[in-house]
């Protein structure tokens, strides 16, 4: 059994299209639904198809680790509830299963919801941030052995960049693998502020978190 955890906070738009792909995969799911502190229908809508929620404190890091706790299965997978998963993302998630014996961790591949020419921009960026420097985003999902994210000791509960925190510890015991299946994710922060301006908010803070820059100074930058 795979145990899913999806953040939320405020995902009704999004949530049940995700949902909705993940009864289509071909293995036994517990999916649960950490919750931060919902003010629309999320919480409904996760009931209506099937997922259990749970309350956490408010952040990504502290609703994965607090939906980890509460999910079943020997794998773990989070996703973002602004994600998608397409078909050929799914096969790999059971080729995996199924045919990978030395697999501890993975990502998926890396697509966006944008129209072109910005959605090839960022699919691009990404791309070689991930062969430069081994670092795929959160978007990308992360299946993992539970006993290895214990090990790790979860995501460290900062206020963002958990997912690269996450991803360097896991990468100091295991190989990482890509699966040949990509994770569409809502292109809806560079419609909103601007694909290019994004993309190099997105840049500076990796370039200074790599320079020692604590992830706290860089939340309170990213939101001023």
């Amino acid at each position: 059994m795979i145990g899913v955890v999806i953040p939320t906070l405020n995902e009704v738009e999004y949530l049940p299209d995700l949902l909705r792909d993940l009864h289509r995969v071909l293995v036994p799911l517990d999916i649960v639904v950490a919750d931060g502190g919902s003010a629309d229908g999320t919480l409904a809508a996760a009931g209506t198809a099937g997922a259990r929620a749970v309350a956490a404190p408010r952040g990504r890091a502290a609703q994965m680790n607090a939906g980890a706790r509460a999910v079943a299965g020997r794998w773990l997978l989070f996703l973002h509830a602004d994600s998608r998963l397409p078909p050929r993302a799914r096969r790999a998630l059971l080729t995996a299963m199924v045919d990978e014996p030395e697999l501890e961790a993975a990502v998926f591949g890396f697509a966006i919801d944008l129209p072109l020419p910005g959605k090839r921009f960022i699919e691009m960026g990404q791309a070689l941030r991930q062969t430069l420097f081994g670092l795929p985003y959160g978007d990308q999902g992360l299946l993992v052995r539970r006993d290895l994210f214990d090990e790790v000791g979860g995501f460290p509960e900062i206020p963002l960049l958990e997912d690269v925190a996450a991803l360097r510890a896991l990468r100091r015991r295991v190989r990482v693998y890509t699966l040949p299946g990509a994770i569409l994710t809502s292109g809806r922060r560079y419609r909103r502020d601007g694909v290019v301006r994004t993309w190099l908010r997105h840049a500076a803070i990796m370039l200074l978190y790599s320079l020692g820059v604590s992830p706290g100074r860089l939340s309170r930058w990213r939101e001023s």
